[in-house]
């Protein structure tokens, strides 16, 4: 980048990416390829997005790392070599360090900044930027890569500031070592985060209480290491690979291929679950039968295949599989987590599972947690894995106006909209990656659908400058089209009926939408390159 001005202490750039992350990365080099000059801005001391902040003990992502890649170098890819299939947060850390450095980026990264506020002036017709250190930025672009899982929920319960010993929220784990050996630990939460904690630090602690309220079907993981030769394989399929997860439902290599459950006997059925039960990745959840997502007897069958499996691990012990295994909302509609030997943990004599459905956490005391029937669970330390304001919450935080002063924020606490995932009617050249309404807001493979969101997002400012236009804008009826397909899309599936934070349950007051769009990762990206070879209809450029 080219130095950028500054006149009267402000800092004058073309553009402004939000994050250091997957995507973050990603957009500031093709918005430097363009020749525009771009600053990345992130709270973090170095890059890595939720890579860099979730290094609780156990984190891992559960994207085959085959897939989990950038896709625009094949030389980049082929010169990074995995040690396994579902690499461990250190190695990833690594990775995207590796990625910032083959490009140079790290130059051109702010960290240890946050963005506090971000208005637009209608005026100039560009955004006033103001960071946590005082620093006020004068941007025509404002690219938000703040990532959809980026906004923990910190302050979950009364008196946490009166615990006497150590509460560690998962999303903000410190880089020092944190000791549990032979400690009382307490972990608050079991969704994929909880449960990765859970069985990593079941061997070294002195005894264990896991509060649980909403039991999880769970698929057990299968992570072999990888060779030079076997990574050299899965290089040369990276063009296979770069065109074959742009067009499946999830933004993985693989699809719901099986063929549809009516046309299948029993005995088929249950053959193709065996196998893909057995294949110990998300394919359970994405490629075996889709009607898992719109029929209650197909989702009540393969729920109760997934139940029978987790009983027996459980050694049907009645108390609890009735705490452990879900009844109340099918498999597949919720995120399933993988895991290894996660509900084995329970059988340990110093592990206790506490009831928070029959007992609810009321507050932490200064000895540890107390629940609704007044008992005070004594402990050291205490994990919260309670998970994101998930989608919404990091834009959210940031004081974004708009056009008139519209408050984003104050828009999203009475309803969550977008066009698209992409812009915000009302917030010109403010341009998001990972925000509602598009796959990308959690049922996609990240790197999939957060790299063609950059894509489309450079490719629309190109086009924009290149016809002369200085502002892109959705409009209203634009955005009001796509929420209504996209609630149409969600309504036809058991997902809406759930409580999840898929549908923002998990956060008091927030609006109930489907974060995600449901209607398939490369029907999404259909829909935007049609936008784009038809120049982009329904995006105002001035």
């Amino acid at each position: 980048m080219s130095n950028p001005d500054r006149a009267d202490g402000v800092t004058r750039l073309d553009a402004v990416v939000i994050g250091a992350g997957v995507a973050g990365l990603y957009q500031l080099h093709r918005l430097r390829e363009m020749g525009l000059t771009v600053r990345a801005y992130d709270a973090a001391s170095g890059v890595g997005g939720t890579w860099y902040w979730n290094r609780y003990p156990g984190a891992r992502f559960d994207s085959q790392v085959e897939v989990y890649q950038y896709w625009f170098s094949e030389e980049l890819y082929k010169s990074w070599k995995p040690s396994e299939r579902f690499p461990a947060q250190p190695e990833t850390e690594q990775w995207l360090n590796f990625v910032a450095d083959r490009l140079d980026l790290k130059k051109d990264i702010q960290f240890n900044t946050r963005i506090a506020s971000a208005h637009y002036n209608e005026d100039t017709q560009r955004w006033i930027i103001t960071t946590d250190k005082g620093e006020q930025i004068d941007a025509q672009y404002l690219v938000a890569c703040c990532g959809m899982l980026s906004a923990p929920l910190t302050d979950r319960f009364p008196g946490q500031s009166s615990f006497n010993g150590q509460i560690f929220h998962t999303g903000l784990w410190p880089k020092e070592p944190v000791d549990l050996k032979g400690k009382r630990v307490a972990v608050v939460g079991t969704g994929a985060t909880g449960i990765q904690v859970i069985q990593t630090i079941a061997p070294e602690v002195g005894s264990m209480k896991i509060f649980v309220r909403t039991p999880q079907y769970v698929v057990p993981m299968k992570n072999p290491k990888y060779s030079q030769a076997e990574w050299d394989q899965w290089g040369a399929q990276f063009h296979e690979l770069k065109k074959r997860v742009r067009g499946t439902f999830a933004g993985f290599h693989y699809d719901f291929e099986s063929g549809p459950w009516a046309g299948k006997t029993p005995e088929q059925r249950l053959a193709v679950l065996e196998k893909f039960w057995e294949e110990g990745s998300l394919a359970m959840w994405l490629a075996t039968f889709a009607e898992m997502f719109f029929d209650e007897a197909v989702s009540h069958d393969v729920s109760e295949f997934v139940r029978g499996k987790m009983r027996e691990r459980l050694h049907h012990d009645p108390a609890l599989c009735k705490l452990l295994i879900p009844t109340d909302y099918g498999f597949g509609t919720h995120r399933v987590p993988l895991e290894n030997k996660y509900l084995e943990v329970y059988l340990q004599d110093n592990v206790e599972a506490v009831d928070c459905r029959q007992s609810p956490i009321e507050c932490v005391v200064p000895e540890g947690i107390r629940t609704a029937d007044g008992k005070v669970h004594e402990v050291d330390v205490i994990i919260l894995a309670v998970g994101f304001d998930a989608g919404s919450g990091a834009l959210s935080r940031i004081d974004l106006r708009g056009r008139g002063g519209r408050s984003l924020r104050a828009q999203w606490q009475q309803e969550i909209r977008t066009a698209m995932g992409l812009q915000v009617h009302g917030y010109p050249n403010l341009f998001t990656t990972g925000a509602p309404l598009a796959p990308s807001a959690a049922l996609c493979n990240m790197t999939t659908c957060l790299q063609q969101q950059v894509d489309w997002i450079t490719d629309c400012i190109d086009y924009a400058r290149k016809h002369g236009k200085r502002v892109v804008e959705a409009t209203q009826a634009f955005e009001d089209q796509w929420v209504a397909h996209h609630d149409e899309t969600a309504a036809a599936t058991l997902v809406v009926k759930t409580y999840s934070w898929y549908m923002g349950s998990n956060v008091e007051g927030k609006p109930r939408r489907l974060l995600s769009y449901i209607g398939g990762v490369g029907n999404y990206h259909r829909q935007c390159d049609e936008l784009a070879a038809s120049g982009y209809p329904g995006f105002a450029m001035s």
